[in-house]
């Protein structure tokens, strides 16, 4: 099994996800940004507004539009921060 990569989604209100995943890709102020299980620690402002998916283990895909926030990247893993998600499809 290959390594996975620990995702914490929070906006300002809730928790919108956390779990395991192969990768993550973001659109950030620099450009799209992805990132997979160890990847060198970065801290960048998400753009606005901005797209996040999370691709899972087996082939699915979610997909968060933000209006803005921020991206963590440690050897823990990567957080985002957004002001607030909206979930526009679970792709296979």
């Amino acid at each position: 099994m290959a390594k996975q990569l620990q995702v914490e989604f929070v906006a300002v209100e809730e928790k919108v996800w956390a779990g395991e995943a192969e990768m993550l890709v973001a659109r950030t102020t620099e450009g799209e940004l992805g990132v997979l299980p160890g990847h060198a620690p970065l801290l960048g402002q998400l753009a606005e507004p901005s797209e996040v998916r999370v691709k899972l283990a087996g082939g699915e895909q979610l997909v968060y539009e933000v209006p803005g926030g921020f991206l963590s990247v440690t050897d823990e893993g990567v957080t985002v921060l957004a002001e607030s998600a909206t979930r526009v499809s679970a792709a296979k």
